[in-house]
């Protein structure tokens, strides 16, 4: 603060506070610093995630008066709580509390990690596995930090600075991690630290390897040859240009044919991180304040095909509309209601968009579904937000996208409080049965053949529309709306909802 002329202070402190109330007051405070768009970087970094203590529960009514008091002086420095619970780069953070089953894998890995370095080890993979909503992200940004931060007296004497990456083939994901990595000082010299997988490949070489590479939405990989990408597959590649690869995976998001794995090779992949003792597996559904049987209500849908009786959820707000219009009505009061945070609206991607060109009728790709016609992601002109680079941050924190559509493209790996899914035409109801017809679908990238390594030609639409399914419907944290084109599964879907 003495090299700055205007620099202020706020002190924060009472007479009730204890050490371990104060410390984790500090690390909740950096968790919303960390979120705020003013704010380029943090300087103190240190974590202080406390265990249980006498006044834990006080904690969060605590930090909300502090953070009130802060807004009186400074509204830009110090928004609503609720705008920064809703973004991603606060979704993400590092900081975050992790549950048990977190904890107990972040101290395997850093376990893992450590010793492998020590060792020499090279060729290490630890694999997490997880569905959606199970807590991978932040787990895995808590490790990119973490590693970040080891010293060499930690690991070895000879490594002075690890040479850690974080890979995500996800041009939205891409956009977050970018962000916290400035902000928490990663990118040191200017160093890229956060790459998309082709070009991480491209600029390393299996003889100089880099120490840890963390890989998020692993899922996302492609497994075969594709525009600047001349390999095989992608992970492979990664592996074999890094001594140890943290991989999150979860092949129910696998969502297109260059990406796609038969079960033979996510066996393989298994039972190598499992020989070597590093296989984890998240099991608790940390994004939707859902009970069992609403989790289980989506599940039978895209697991077993099945429409059983819509459950009683006293948490969830899951709900059946004959009518897209007031679907997207209610999505759009949900969205102007500051309590009930960021919602939109998502689509099979059953209309045709071209991204490279315009179509010849209308200025938008359109989707149609019963009364309501809007246009697909990112299109509209962006709404500038005041102190904002817009364009910087994630599709559905863009005000203008309200009054568009998202897909998977743009939606995946991301929370919406509440979430309006349009189930297009390729997904049906005959027979008592949930069907994919790849006819009506304009997702090219699951539709069209995929080439095995022994060059025969097959089909895997039947797995990947799935996929896509399932990534759409597991996006709500507190409410999934739905209108289905197909009659006969609208039909269903509202004789489950009686």
């Amino acid at each position: 603060m003495s090299n700055v002329n205007n620099a202020e202070m706020f002190v924060i402190g009472h007479d009730h506070f204890n050490k371990s109330l104060t410390l984790d007051i500090e690390n909740k405070m950096m968790l919303y610093m960390t979120s705020v768009p003013q704010v380029k970087k943090i300087n103190n970094r240190r974590e202080n995630q406390q265990d249980e203590y006498y006044t834990a529960d006080e904690m969060d009514g605590i930090f909300s008066k502090a953070w009130l008091n802060l807004q009186k002086y400074d509204e830009d420095l110090f928004p609503v709580q609720s705008i920064i619970e809703d973004s991603a780069i606060f979704k993400a953070s590092p900081f975050h509390q992790l549950t048990s089953q977190q904890e107990s894998a972040r101290e395997d890995i850093i376990d893992h990690v450590i010793d492998a370095l020590n060792e020499n080890k090279v060729g290490q993979l630890i694999l997490v596995e997880g569905e959606a909503g199970s807590g991978k992200t932040v787990l895995l940004s808590t490790l990119f930090y973490q590693l970040s931060q080891l010293k060499s007296n930690v690991v070895s004497p000879e490594i002075d600075n690890l040479n850690n990456y974080l890979i995500v083939n996800h041009d939205e994901q891409l956009k977050v991690y970018e962000d916290i990595a400035k902000k928490l000082g990663m990118m040191k010299n200017n160093k890229q630290t956060v790459l998309k997988p082709t070009r991480f490949i491209n600029k390393h070489s299996v003889d100089n390897k880099a120490d840890v590479v963390l890989i998020d939405e692993a899922h996302l990989l492609w497994t075969q040859g594709k525009q600047a990408y001349r390999g095989k597959n992608q992970l492979e590649d990664v592996m074999d240009r890094a001594k140890i690869v943290i991989a999150v995976f979860d092949p129910k998001q696998i969502l297109k044919t260059e990406g796609y794995m038969d079960s033979k090779s996510i066996q393989r992949l298994r039972r190598k991180a499992k020989n070597q003792g590093n296989l984890i597996q998240l099991t608790n559904q940390m994004r939707m304040n859902a009970n069992e049987d609403t989790i289980q209500w989506i599940r039978n849908i895209v697991d077993n095909r099945m429409i059983n009786k819509v459950p009683e959820d006293a948490k969830y707000d899951l709900k059946i509309f004959d009518d897209a219009k007031e679907m997207y009505d209610q999505i759009k009061i949900k969205s102007r209601d500051g309590s009930d945070g960021l919602s939109r609206m998502v689509a099979t991607f059953d209309w045709e968009f071209k991204g490279n060109r315009s179509p010849e009728e209308g200025s938008y790709w359109m989707v149609d579904a019963g009364d309501i016609s809007l246009p697909w992601n990112l299109q509209l002109p962006v709404v500038k937000l005041p102190g904002r680079k817009v364009t910087e941050l994630p599709w559905a924190e863009q005000p203008q996208t309200i009054n568009e559509i998202g897909s998977t493209y743009t939606i995946q790996g991301f929370d919406l409080n509440y979430c309006g899914l349009i189930i297009g035409p390729s997904v049906k109801y005959r027979n008592g049965q949930i069907i994919f017809d790849p006819g009506e679908s304009y997702n090219e990238h699951a539709t069209r053949n995929r080439t095995m390594d022994d060059g025969k030609k097959i089909t895997v639409y039947d797995k990947l529309l799935p996929n896509e399914l399932n990534v759409l419907m597991t996006r709500g944290v507190n409410g999934l709306y739905i209108y289905a084109v197909d009659n006969q599964l609208r039909e269903a879907l509202e004789n489950a909802a009686k």
